[in-house]
């Protein structure tokens, strides 16, 4: 080493000899992948520009030095925080006109996340835990937020430097402890009106997609038929909201676009829907001709369309047939389309919606390959939504599936962890009707705590008594610890919310142990099979078949069925199967017809 570079690395080495105290802003562009994917040079061209924009302009007005492009993001580090905070709003700024320009699939957005703290510092970069975090708390933020944490927070005025709302504690990737962070958006004064971004603070709560029905348009116009579009837009919403799988949006709201032809972007603009379900209707005589249509308007996709004639009288009636088969209908084909996506494309570019559809819809399947992609889909959302119950919860179902599927090489182990995970649920949202369910639904798997399992069972279906989850695990402690009547009607009343679930063949699965335990055996097969019409290789429906045959007198069949089970799970033995859960009575009579048939031990 020459003596000039022996000289530079001992300054390198005395400049990072104490720590400096600093204000990193972290800042990234909202699913780059995906932009980058669509239209790449277009994208690498308006973030070119940002960054000269950023480096030239909005940096050097508020004392802030560019310590590296990322790419896809930036690095910078001021000395206080209300320069950072401000800059941060400057930069937000740069793509607000451009976007308008640009269809709602290609408009570039920005989150950031900024904190302050004790960092290493050269001429070169800035090091230390202080900069993860700030990454860590940008990937909490909507497209367009500001998020910081505290020490960020004690160093700006509410309403002077930037409107102030608390998030809360959070629990974040590879953070040993949640972390308690703000979102930060301009003052009136400097926006020119209240820039709070709402719809996405309220939308991250609920991951369900949101629908929007507009009432149908009559053809040819007619005055005396103008009431035929609102009474089909009320029962459709009715419907839908009942169910309780999508988010509805308020027929007071949708009538307002009635007729107007609007562009999908107006749209999704003022309603904040992903899917549009509209169309014209026309009465000849007494019956009325329906042409509906439902759009993904995110990518300008019809997703279905269909043709549906009936009385019009029909749409009076409380159980309107019309009203079923155009909910029933569209429904179907937007979860088939949000779990399709989810299925093949990359976890980066998909919506939260569609991860969590996915994760829940792919956990209840029988094969490794799609348990694996089920936990990736999962991971993702809940690193995304790090406060929001809900896939939380499903997280920790996915865990009590992996044991009863047979992957698990610690049972015990990933119950326990399944415990962990519902209580994590249960402490960010302690009314969740979800996470109360499967909670209780794991005890019931263990076998402990039996009335506390039960007790968080009921609380569920009080707090939610249209959640069909709910229902359909306390049917199941019913059936493994209870009344065999109560398991019968918990279970057909869990059925009765879900008409249309993708999961149908998991509650029908379910509701054959019912029938099973209450010793109606021909129903339990009965329902078995209309359940593996849907699913064949699911491992607990083939159990519960087996059992039943068996019971019934119908050995052949049931030892088929057993063949079925070892194809499936090659590894089945009577002491493995005891491993996934509590001897329950049910459990028992399993066992013993696994026996009877010659099943290893």
């Amino acid at each position: 080493m020459s003596p000039e570079d022996a000289g530079d690395a001992a300054l390198s080495a005395a400049q990072l000899s104490f720590q400096q105290y600093k204000v990193v802003l972290v800042m990234d562009l909202v699913e780059s992948v995906r932009l980058m994917a669509s239209n790449e040079a277009t994208v690498v061209d308006h973030w070119r520009g940002f960054m000269e924009h950023a480096s030239q302009r909005v940096l050097p007005d508020h004392q802030g030095r560019l310590v590296k492009s990322l790419g896809d993001g930036l690095l910078a580090e001021f000395d206080q925080p209300v320069d950072a905070v401000q800059a941060a709003m400057a930069l937000h700024r740069y793509f607000g006109a451009r976007n308008q320009t640009l269809q709602t699939e290609q408009q570039l957005h920005l989150r950031a996340g900024i904190n302050a703290t004790h960092l290493y510092v050269d001429t070169h970069d800035v090091y230390g835990h202080g900069v993860n975090l700030a990454a860590r708390i940008a990937d909490l933020g909507a497209p367009g937020d500001t998020v910081v944490t505290a020490s960020v927070r004690d160093g700006i005025v509410d309403g002077v430097d930037g409107e102030v709302e608390d998030m809360g504690e959070s629990y974040l990737k590879h953070w040993p402890e949640p972390v308690r962070t703000w979102r930060v958006w301009p003052t009136e004064r400097e926006s020119g009106s209240a820039a709070r971004p709402k719809a996405p603070a309220a939308v991250q709560k609920d991951l369900r997609p949101t629908i929007a029905v507009i009432p149908l348009d009559c053809h040819p116009p007619s005055p005396d038929h103008q009431v035929i579009g609102e009474l089909i837009a009320d029962g459709v919403i009715t419907q839908l909201a009942r169910a309780g799988q999508l988010r509805v949006i308020s027929r007071l709201s949708t009538t307002a676009f009635r007729g107007r032809q609007a562009a999908l972007s107006d749209i999704q603009h003022h309603l904040a829907a992903s899917f549009v379900l509209s169309g014209s209707y026309s009465v000849l005589g007494g019956k009325v001709v329906i042409n509906a249509e439902l759009c993904d308007i995110r990518r300008n996709d019809v997703v279905w369309t269909d043709r549906l004639v009936g009385p019009v009288d029909d749409l009076l009636q409380l159980d309107s047939q019309l009203i079923h088969q155009l909910t029933d209908a569209s429904t179907q084909a937007l979860m088939d389309c949000t779990i399709r996506r989810a299925m093949v494309l990359p976890v980066p570019q998909l919506d939260s919606n569609a991860l969590l559809l996915g994760g829940i819809a792919m956990m209840h399947r029988s094969t490794a390959r799609d348990l694996d992609r089920s936990r990736e889909l999962l991971d993702a959302v809940t690193y995304r939504h790090a406060r929001v119950a809900t896939p939380w919860a499903w997280m920790a179902k996915w865990h009590i599936l992996n044991v009863i599927q047979g992957r698990s090489a610690d049972a015990p182990a990933e119950f326990r962890r399944a415990i962990d995970i519902s209580d994590r649920a249960l402490d960010l949202e302690p009314h969740s009707s979800l996470a109360l369910a499967i909670k209780g639904h794991l005890l019931c798997h263990l076998g402990v705590d039996l009335d506390e399992s039960r007790q968080l069972l009921l609380l569920a279906t009080e707090l939610n008594p249209n959640d069909h989850n709910a229902w359909l695990y306390a049917g199941f402690w019913s059936t493994m610890w209870g009344d065999p009547a109560d398991a019968v009607k918990e279970s057909e009343r869990a059925l009765e919310l879900s008409p249309l679930d993708p999961q149908r063949f998991f509650i029908e699965m379910l509701v054959a142990h019912s029938y099973l335990m209450a010793n109606d055996l021909q129903k339990a097969i009965d329902m078995c099979q209309h359940s593996l019409r849907r699913n064949r290789y699911y491992l607990a429906t083939l159990r519960v078949l087996m059992t039943a045959q068996f019971e019934l007198g119908n050995t052949e069949e049931a030892r088929r069925t057993l063949d079925v089970l070892l194809a499936l799970q090659p590894n089945l033995s009577v002491s493995r199967f005891l491993s996934y859960g509590s001897n329950s009575p049910l459990r028992i009579r399993a066992v013993h017809a696994m026996r009877s048939l010659g099943l290893a031990e």
